[in-house]
């Protein structure tokens, strides 16, 4: 018998698109254009996989990804949205989506997706993938950004984090990686327990190996009581070993025999100690060319490559930058209250900036800049000189979105969805089919998204 799946729309002509698509694929498809019908039917049939837009009207996505997981538990949900954004993401798959595409897709991309959520149904269908909660704590706090590729950070995170495999995390300095490494360990079952990191490029390898593995007393000069080492102090929870590329060779041997045997033995011991602990490591150096190179043994990066997280640099996330810009003014105004928000010129040199130091440099900016302003709004003079004087163009994305005014000098997202309409707007003068090319979306969409934000498109004439 075909599977069965539901897709629910509002939006008619992405609807019938898709249903058409997927029947020609073979599948037994109903289509409907609200959330609550749809509920309804589910009730009645055995339904595999619904594929369903987030924003409808008073029974969106997300009410009908719950009311599905309630009476039909082994039913596959994808939810689908032209506005991605971190909330969507963290919501989706806490209750328990199996993904989360962002509007528009491609034939093929949704062909594999429905291909694995179906065999994602029949595999797991008494216990479903993401049924458990993701509690958000500090670390998902802090983690700022809607881009595409923090969205697909952002998922991966929390399909891995209720696991127990070895997480590789990469990326430049300043990127996040011990706080990606805080959230798997945040919401994943071991969350009660300890979190240690260690920074392996701090210390020398001697001292490193004392630390990570502990030692007996009269182990070496100093030594005068025996002292736990810090896998023993993670066991039952993490330990995350940021900068793994700086390891030396001989403790890259020591800790891939504690990967294999899950037991220590301290420094001057006889005897080993089991220990239960999840690896994370991070570093910034490309593992795969010094294992080429011969400066780190191939079977520990196999080892700990197990699932791999690549962070995305600052210059290739830029979009988030107002988002950011204003998570740490708020987290830094307090010691000036008088700091509301930034002058147009002070956010468009944000925007423009290379930030060798990613979102590291980003945030010591702007505590530097919110230390030093004397009136309500950040002006450039408060920045460092390095970006006052050398911001680069960003040759490969769009201009710099512009503030329009200091009314808009605090963002949300929707203010920054808003300035973008309207940008694209002015550069297509009013083009609507032009704008929906270059906004991804259908001409319905876009109609939408003006009168959400109070837009008006103009008549609807024939457009070249």
């Amino acid at each position: 018998m075909d599977a069965k799946i539901f897709v629910i729309d509002d939006d008619a002509i992405a609807r019938d698109l898709l249903a058409e698509a997927l029947t020609k694929d073979g599948f037994d498809v109903e289509a409907f254009d609200n959330g609550a019908t749809a509920i309804t039917r589910g009730k009645e049939t055995k339904v595999d996989l619904v594929l369903t837009d987030i924003r409808m009207g008073v029974v969106d996505g997300v009410a009908v990804l719950r009311e599905f997981k309630r009476f039909s538990s082994d039913t596959s949900i994808v939810l689908l949205t032209a506005f991605g954004s971190l909330e969507g993401a963290i919501e989706a798959i806490k209750q328990g989506a199996y993904d989360y595409l962002a509007k528009p897709f491609k034939k093929e991309e949704i062909r594999l997706v429905v291909q694995r959520s179906l065999e994602h149904s029949r595999l797991v269908r008494e216990n479903a993938r993401f049924r458990s909660e993701l509690r958000t704590r500090e670390p998902w706090t802090q983690l700022v950004g809607s881009s595409p590729a923090m969205l697909e950070v952002y998922k991966l995170v929390a399909r891995v984090s209720e696991g127990r495999s070895t997480i590789l995390i990469e990326g430049e300095s300043g990127t996040g990686k011990e706080l990606i490494a805080r959230a798997i360990h945040s919401n994943s079952p071991r969350r009660e327990n300890a979190f240690v990191p260690v920074n392996c490029g701090a210390l020398p390898d001697a001292l490193l190996e004392s630390e990570m593995f502990g030692y007996e007393k009269g182990a070496f000069t100093g030594a005068v009581g025996a002292k736990a080492g810090l896998f023993e102090s993670a066991n039952g929870g993490t330990l995350f070993l940021d900068e793994i590329g700086e390891l030396g060779t001989g403790l890259q041997v020591k800790l891939l025999r504690v990967m294999q045997d899950q037991e220590v033995r301290r420094v001057g011991g006889t005897t080993s100690v089991k220990v239960d602990v999840r690896l994370i490591a991070a570093t910034n150096r490309d593992l795969a060319g010094l294992v080429k190179e011969g400066k780190f043994r191939d079977d520990l990066y196999y080892r700990l490559n197990v699932v791999r997280i690549a962070l995305p640099s600052l210059a290739q996330r830029r979009e988030d930058i107002p988002m950011l810009a204003q998570h740490f003014l708020q987290k830094f105004a307090g010691g000036a209250p008088h700091v509301k928000g930034f002058d147009k010129a002070t956010l468009s040199l944000l925007e423009r900036h290379s930030w060798p130091g990613n979102v590291r440099e980003l945030e010591n900016a702007i505590e530097r800049a919110v230390s030093l302003s004397h009136g309500p709004l950040l002006l450039p003079e408060d920045l460092p000189e390095a970006i006052r004087q050398k911001t680069e163009q960003n040759e490969e994305g769009p201009a710099p979105l512009q503030l329009e005014s200091d009314r808009e000098a605090l963002l949300t997202l929707d203010e920054v969805e808003k300035r973008h309409l309207v940008r694209v707007l002015k550069e297509t003068r009013g083009n609507k089919v032009k704008a929906s090319k270059i906004l991804g979306i259908d001409r319905r969409t876009l109609y939408r998204m003006a009168e959400r934000f109070g837009l008006d498109l103009g008549e609807d004439a024939e457009e070249k």
